[in-house]
């Protein structure tokens, strides 16, 4: 009895020791599974973390304003609500009817600007993309010098807008203006120094500003894409006796196909949506001939606080541009798979 009772005391210590471990190694390893969970649920997390500050600057910067725009454009907010705009009554579809009524005055000055605004962008894109494509085929060919043209091209891309379109202010001035001097008085061109910020030839200084601003940001564009074409091809088509303008429209149209897509499309959104151009050259005096659609919205809300009119055609211009979008890609695609 007495070696038994001694067995028991000696076998608990030993049992205790084989179990210790045991014991203590299942307590480190829920631990270790629950760090383990912990980091693989916040290696999940991160990503949204990392995204959440753009995805709420996002919300506040762009499409909150958007969402209070066409809440703007469904209801009659004019200067008697500004102090209250929320109690601004209910007009339903009735601004978006207005605007787009050719026989009201408001519909016929926007239809109008919207003619004007359309043949500024096609000019605009048209010769910035001609210009572009020219200079960048030009610069090709290696020569002395050729940085020195490559950067001096691209000044009046890194030249802040204000300042470029306010120096065209002073140089298209009728009686003080560097255009009219170099015309009229060195020249002779010009019998009378002509207005240029006035009359139908607004138009025209509108368009030039505007390519001056754009042709070198059609220049870089084409000019690295350029960059991916093979030299190859140009030497096989000489080879075979392709001239330049052959080997331009054989080999460096094709080739150019997906960065020419993109990039007319950037053009004549930026040129139909242009605000800086047309409010920094004339000013709140728009003549008709530079009435562009977004100037044109400006005047309406701010010049005769009808907001409500002024967000439905913002709203317009905006539907308006997505459709142009969704079918100029459409089609283009369609014909590069053709291809």
């Amino acid at each position: 009895m007495a070696t038994s009772t001694s067995s028991a005391t000696s076998s608990a210590p030993t049992a205790a020791r084989t179990a210790a471990p045991s014991t203590a190694g299942a307590g480190t390893t829920r631990p270790r599974r629950r760090r383990g969970r912990a980091t693989s649920r916040d290696h999940k997390l991160l990503p949204y973390l990392l995204l959440a500050p753009a995805v709420v600057m996002e919300l506040l910067i762009h499409i909150l304003p958007m969402l209070v725009g066409i809440w703007m454009s469904f209801v009659r907010l004019t200067k008697f609500f500004l102090a209250n705009w929320s109690a601004a009554p209910w007009a339903g579809l009735g601004n978006y009817r207005l605007a787009l009524d050719i026989n009201s005055s408001i519909g016929a000055k926007l239809f109008q600007s919207f003619l004007v605004t359309i043949g500024f962008s096609v000019a605009a894109v048209v010769l910035s993309w001609g210009l572009g494509m020219a200079a960048a085929v030009a610069l090709q060919q290696p020569f002395r010098g050729r940085g020195i043209v490559r950067t001096l091209f691209l000044v009046p891309y890194a030249l802040p807008a204000y300042a470029g379109i306010l120096t065209w202010n002073f140089m298209l001035q009728r009686d003080t203006g560097l255009i009219n001097h170099v015309l009229a008085d060195n020249l002779h061109l010009t019998g009378d120094r002509p207005f240029w910020l006035l009359g139908n030839n607004a138009f025209t200084s509108l368009v030039v500003v505007a390519v001056w601003r754009l042709w070198p940001f059609a220049f870089l564009t084409i000019m690295a894409g350029l960059q991916s074409v093979p030299t190859e091809l140009y030497e096989a088509a000489s080879v075979d006796g392709a001239g330049n303008l052959r080997s331009w429209r054989s080999i460096t149209l094709p080739s150019l196909r997906p960065v020419n897509i993109v990039l007319v499309l950037v053009l004549f959104l930026w040129t139909f949506s242009d605000f800086n151009t047309p409010y920094v050259l004339f000013g709140t005096a728009q003549p008709p001939a530079g009435d562009l659609v977004s100037f044109h919205i400006y005047n309406a809300s701010f010049l005769t606080w009808n907001f409500g009119i002024g967000a439905a055609m913002s709203v317009l211009l905006l539907l308006f541009l997505m459709v142009l979008t969704a079918a100029y890609l459409v089609v283009t695609n369609r014909r590069s798979s053709r291809a």
